[in-house]
């Protein structure tokens, strides 16, 4: 049980951090409300999480016997962990920057004409960052929860993605009801926490190639 509990927090704190920071996503979820309502947040995040689920039907259907390999789980592991270090660190340090950022994001014409769920899949697959986030942090992680099986997995993904839906509702509760996002100074805490806790995390990562041979 401590296994499962530690895949899911850890994954919703490594989810949430994404979250939170300004990108397509953020701009979307707050297009999609200004035009459909509240409802347009869990949408946009149901198109997400639909994406990621294929990528881990692939983990399943054979990818997995691959990243569970000894060498194949010391790459990812220096890879994700060295990109969870960096990630936090940059978070921590424009913190700042960051929720000026986000509280100054308007509205994404384009995202009006596609709708709320498509809006969702498409805004993942045009972000490189999605894309080098599930190489690296991504596949790691799906290597360590698949230690634990099937259910080690789906720990590691509701995680995931229950955090996207939390943060994505809250914004889209905020942007239908009239509202700021987040007082700037409580959203600059939790964005360096969650900074934090990434290093804190990438760190872990790091102490885990310690624990495999360099070769199967």
């Amino acid at each position: 049980m401590g296994a499962y509990l530690f895949l899911f927090w850890s994954a919703f704190i490594i989810g949430l951090s994404g979250a939170m920071m300004p990108g397509p996503v953020l701009t979307a979820t707050i297009s999609e409300t200004l035009k459909r309502g509240f409802r347009a947040g869990p949408l946009i995040v149901a198109g997400h999480a639909v994406l990621e689920m294929m990528v881990l039907a692939a983990v399943v259907a054979g990818l997995g016997r691959w990243i569970t390999q000894p060498v194949v789980v010391r790459v990812l592991g220096l890879m994700g962990g060295g990109l969870l270090i960096a990630m936090g660190a940059h978070m921590a340090w424009t913190a700042e920057s960051a929720v000026r950022t986000a509280l100054q994001a308007g509205p994404d014409p384009k995202a009006s004409i596609r709708g709320p769920f498509l809006t969702g899949i498409l805004t993942s697959l045009s972000n490189a960052y999605w894309t080098l986030w599930w190489a690296t942090i991504g596949l790691n992680y799906a290597s360590v929860a698949l230690q634990n099986g099937l259910a080690g997995l789906l720990s590691f993904y509701s995680g995931h993605i229950l955090s996207d839906l939390l943060w994505y509702s809250l914004v889209a509760a905020a942007v239908a009801s009239g509202r700021k996002l987040c007082p700037p100074l409580v959203y600059r805490v939790m964005i360096t926490l969650c900074g934090l806790a990434l290093v804190g995390l990438g760190g872990l990562f790091f102490f885990r190639l310690g624990l495999y041979p360099a070769s199967g």
